[in-house]
């Protein structure tokens, strides 16, 4: 048996060759002016297409099929994209307007659940491609679903209305998107399964016309993490690349709102003698701050001390919080790592209980900063670091299955 003995052999050629096509021209764009030169920079651009090329068929085919769905973590600390906030969990499952679904599980105690229906995707050049989320059509947070004594619960979605745990579709549902929110390093995430209720025969398996079509998605993915990051927060998210190391105002918008977050994201450059200090008011809420490379992707938050929270973050004397990002370690508690990269993005998240804060930054010289710090802000030795880097290492782990 050879190539043309198959019915489908040409057409599964060239949808193949067209995706590796696609995929080699995405990487060209590892090479863009917003991407620095440096080793680190250009290896950080194609590992995060080569990240999500590993999933590009899981979207694209594996979980595809909204009738028998399955949940698919598309961040992890291996995989990132779209913004990833270093200290939440993302998921998603597609579905369709026409099914009824369970979803059943067990709480954790992450400090923010939020299970969301999306629509139908909408159109223009300001709406991101798959698998990023949009304003949903209906959604739940965790504190507002019934929980028996035992832990367990279970969420319809789709179908007739049930109470109290259900979420409504309409003929354009298209997904869910799950995120989950976490403070301190012993949280652990909600266990969740999906299935639709009526499901009474085998999953089919892929056919010839089923491959050709993912990999177009696939195609559709991998272009679209290239061409559109770092541009897109640049164009339509109010990142400000024209002066860096400077956060823009914060506020919610009513698609904020239904998201349950409102963010703000500054574009960061650094010299190799420079420090940035990041200074708000310690406030009320769940907040995170998380440093990102300049794909906008969640620098190595399993080893390195890029993300910080409440729980995780020291208060100065004078009710402030300040967080140093550097290339070295400083010695403060809130070290931010820049990881080595000179470029990068800080992404500011706060999870609408209370009030954003104001973010204002100072760009001191690195040997000068001591001096620009309170006198009483806490200091950290080597063995605390280490301390604190475990701390995060078993936390991180308790969040995903690695």
């Amino acid at each position: 048996m050879a190539f043309g003995d198959g019915a489908d052999d040409a057409a599964l050629d060239a949808a193949w060759s067209e995706f590796c096509d696609r995929l080699k021209a995405a990487g060209r764009h590892a090479f863009k002016d917003l991407n620095a030169t440096s080793d680190l920079q250009r290896t950080d651009a194609f590992r995060f297409l080569t990240q999500n090329l590993g999933q590009a068929f899981d979207l694209a085919l594996e979980t595809r099929d909204p009738r028998y769905p399955t949940i698919h973590a598309f961040c992890n600390p291996a995989r990132k994209l779209g913004g990833d906030c270093a200290d939440f969990t993302y998921q998603q499952a597609w579905i369709d307007g026409e099914s009824t679904y369970r979803m059943a599980g067990t709480q954790g105690t992450a400090s923010f659940f939020n299970v969301t229906v999306q629509g139908a995707r909408p159109s223009g050049p300001q709406v991101l491609h798959e698998p990023f989320g949009d304003v949903p059509e209906a959604n739940v947070f965790g504190h507002q679903l019934h929980v028996e004594p035992d832990g367990t619960f279970e969420l319809y979605i789709g179908g007739a209305e049930r109470g109290p745990n259900w979420l409504p579709t309409t003929a354009e549902s298209r997904k869910l998107f799950i995120r989950q929110g976490f403070d301190h390093w012993d949280e652990r995430p909600w266990q969740l399964r999906i299935e639709r209720v009526d499901m009474d025969t085998p999953k089919p398996v892929p056919r010839a016309a089923d491959m050709i079509d993912a990999m177009g998605w696939a195609g559709d993915f991998v272009t679209g993490l290239m061409t559109s990051w770092p541009e897109f927060p640049f164009t339509y998210g109010g990142v400000d690349s024209e002066q860096p190391n400077r956060f823009p105002a914060t506020g919610a918008t009513d698609a904020d709102s239904k998201r349950g977050r409102t963010a703000a994201n500054m574009y960061w450059k650094l010299g190799p003698d420079d420090a940035l200090i990041v200074e708000f008011e310690a406030h009320e809420g769940l907040w995170m701050v998380t440093n990102m490379g300049a794909f906008f992707t969640s620098m190595d938050f399993l080893y390195r001390p890029v993300s910080y929270t409440p729980s995780r973050t020291s208060t100065d004397n004078d009710g402030k919080i300040r967080l140093v990002l550097a290339h070295d370690d400083p010695g403060v508690h809130n070290w931010l790592d820049t990881q080595g990269f000179e470029r990068g993005n800080l992404t500011y998240r706060h999870m609408l209980d209370g009030q954003p804060a104001v973010l204002s930054t100072r760009l001191v010289k690195r040997g000068e900063l001591d001096g620009a710090l309170p006198p009483d802000t806490k200091r950290v030795t080597s063995s605390e670091r280490a301390e604190q880097l475990w701390a995060r290492f078993n936390g991180v782990r308790g969040r995903f299955p690695l």
